[in-house]
């Protein structure tokens, strides 16, 4: 499959159940919870479906609060000294097992990164913070320009300044 045929949408009443992707914890919080989330306002959960709306990935997004001494100095010294920061919590992102290796969390990425950098115009936040469920997903995120918060180094940051020059110079 091309990444055309694939689009993203939030989540509803799509058939969760078959979704797998070899993390329990990850597959149980779509099956059980992520519904539940969305009702209450706590997560937004979003997947990536094809024609049939098979669910073939998904990710959620939240308002964050990150404390300005948690950051790089080189990325603290030019924000203020509030205690917390806004930013937006990329707090879960899975690929279907069967799709493995083939870039689909590079496009679920995208698609948060572009959906997060587009809301900061009306909700203000200064990056998305994004909390890696194991080493493979902590390099992962190394990879797309994220950087540890210094105290917790499963927590990765990328600036909303690095998304917004990403899409403005190659577009989405």
């Amino acid at each position: 499959m091309s990444a055309s045929q694939y689009r993203f949408e939030p989540l509803g009443d799509h058939e969760r159940v078959s979704f797998s992707c070899g993390v329990s914890e990850l597959d149980d919080y779509l099956r059980y919870r992520a519904s539940q989330d969305a009702k209450r306002k706590v997560a937004a959960p979003f997947v990536m479906v094809d024609q049939a709306r098979r669910i073939f990935g998904y990710y959620t997004l939240s308002a964050y609060g990150v404390r300005v001494a948690e950051l790089p100095a080189d990325v603290a010294r030019k924000l203020p000294k509030y205690p917390l920061i806004p930013a937006t919590l990329l707090g879960r992102l899975a690929v279907s097992r069967e799709c493995h290796g083939q870039k689909l969390g590079t496009l679920l990425l995208m698609d948060a990164l572009y959906r997060s950098w587009r809301s900061s115009a009306q909700v203000a936040s200064v990056g998305v913070v994004a909390e890696a469920i194991d080493e493979a997903a902590r390099r992962f995120y190394l990879h797309h320009q994220f950087i540890s918060l210094l105290e917790h180094p499963r927590k990765l940051f990328l600036s909303m300044r690095t998304i917004e020059l990403a899409f403005k110079q190659g577009g989405k």
